[in-house]
């Protein structure tokens, strides 16, 4: 009877032991599991917490210095298969397609390609384009337009560099009015090491034809298309060109801003001429080519900076760019993929559409630009401006003050030209 018992239990604690086991589907096993899933949902957005931390100033530090994070490599080889798809008419490759077996970002490369809703073109009005590029003695400039500004600089602001550029953001009386001029949808914020769009549409929802009317912007927009945008192809300028870019200087030596510029030059001494002799100072400041990207006269100030180039070597990334009017018109022209905003490093200071300096991520021409900064509905003659000053007076660094915005204008040299100037928000 014992050895009966015996077997009895042994049968039953044999039989709760297999409904224990299962199929080695316990709870740790599901949980391993589970961990194991590759993400099939977009990233989860940065905690305000991760925004301000160190490592988020680091990576907004490295933008500084105007270069892509390192994980931009994933957007520059989707460029490249976009060409592909664009000349075989096929649609989106697979992973193994593509041989690329390590690749994570399978997911991204569907959340990119995923359509936008169709952008509203706008009228662009171009109709004294072509007039520009007339000789001198057949083109019609504007009126004065200071409105009595006044342009001659105080003892203060000539002890003070911040306080000329502020001066110089008052005197910007051509600037734009967000609501009435212009209006910008700043979709969501991410992180400039994330690659996911983070934008339904495009940034700019609608500008004011009138705009383009204006003598100072319309000037600026018909040098706009001067430039081969790869970096280290040689310009070829021509004479139409020329008188294009000095009718841009001569009409916005009209205005408030150039002209408190030019008494500042000229009290400190570095525009010891005529004003003559400063706008052609000015014109070769700004036109003249240099060399970038290993090739001579491939490069100006006003290319890298208010047009951008694609660098060539190694991997494509997008250099300059950092005007808004530009960015609209090639928006427009569906160049431009604006994909979000890049977090400010300051709890609480989310751009929305009343906000004139912004720093953004976006695509051209299916390039990355993981950050770039730009100063929104501010006048060409007022950036003209403030780089000028920068880097005739300043340093690489400025932290000034331009109206509500507390900035860092950087201004980089190429011996005896400008090599970059754009603003970062200093908040």
């Amino acid at each position: 009877m014992e050895g009966l018992m015996k077997g009895l239990m042994n049968v039953a604690l044999d039989h709760i032991n297999n409904q224990r086991g299962g199929g080695g589907g316990g709870d740790d096993d599901r949980r391993d599991e589970r961990d194991s899933q590759p993400i099939r949902e977009e990233q989860p957005r940065s905690s305000w917490a991760q925004v301000v931390s160190g490592e988020d100033d680091e990576n907004h530090g490295a933008s500084n210095s105007n270069t892509c994070n390192s994980n931009t490599n994933t957007q520059e080889e989707r460029y490249g298969r976009n060409d592909d798809r664009r000349k075989s008419g096929g649609g989106s490759r697979t992973q193994k397609e593509e041989g690329d077996e390590n690749s994570t970002d399978g997911w991204e490369t569907v959340q990119q390609k995923k359509k936008k809703p169709s952008k509203q073109h706008h009228k662009v009005i171009k109709d004294n384009w072509n007039n520009y590029k007339r000789p001198a003695s057949e083109q019609g400039y504007s009126g004065e337009s200071d409105c009595g500004a006044d342009v001659e600089p105080s003892e203060e602001e000539l002890s003070d560099l911040s306080k000329a550029l502020n001066k110089l953001w008052d005197l910007d009386l051509n600037r734009l009015v967000p609501g009435k001029h212009y209006e910008i949808d700043c979709g969501e914020g991410k992180k400039v090491y994330q690659k996911q769009d983070m934008a339904e549409g495009g940034l700019f929802s609608w500008l004011s034809e009138e705009v383009f009317t204006r003598p100072t912007y319309s000037r600026f927009c018909s040098l706009l298309d001067n430039y081969n945008p790869h970096e280290g192809l040689k310009e070829v300028v021509t004479n139409e060109e020329i008188q294009e870019q000095a009718a841009f200087i001569e009409e916005i030596s009209r205005s408030a801003p150039i002209k408190y510029l030019y008494k500042y030059l000229s009290a400190k001494g570095v525009a010891s001429g005529s004003f003559q002799d400063f706008k052609r100072m000015m014109t070769s400041l700004w036109f003249d080519l240099y060399g970038r990207g290993g090739t001579s006269g491939s490069s100006s100030a006003f290319e890298h900076v208010f047009v951008g180039e694609i660098k060539q070597r190694g991997e494509q990334q997008v250099s300059g760019f950092h005007n808004w009017i530009q960015f609209y018109l090639e928006e427009s022209k569906e160049r431009v993929d604006y994909q979000g905003y890049i977090f400010p490093r300051r709890r609480g200071q989310v751009p929305d559409a009343e906000t004139q300096l912004l720093t953004i991520q976006f695509e051209w021409n299916g390039v990355l630009k993981s950050v770039s900064s730009t100063l929104v509905g501010v006048s060409p003659e007022f950036e003209i401006a403030i780089y000028t000053l920068c880097f005739y007076l300043g340093g690489e660094d400025n932290y000034v003050e331009l109206g509500p915005y507390p900035v860092n204008i950087k201004c980089y040299r190429l011996g005896n030209k400008i090599g970059s100037a754009f603003p970062i928000a200093d908040s």
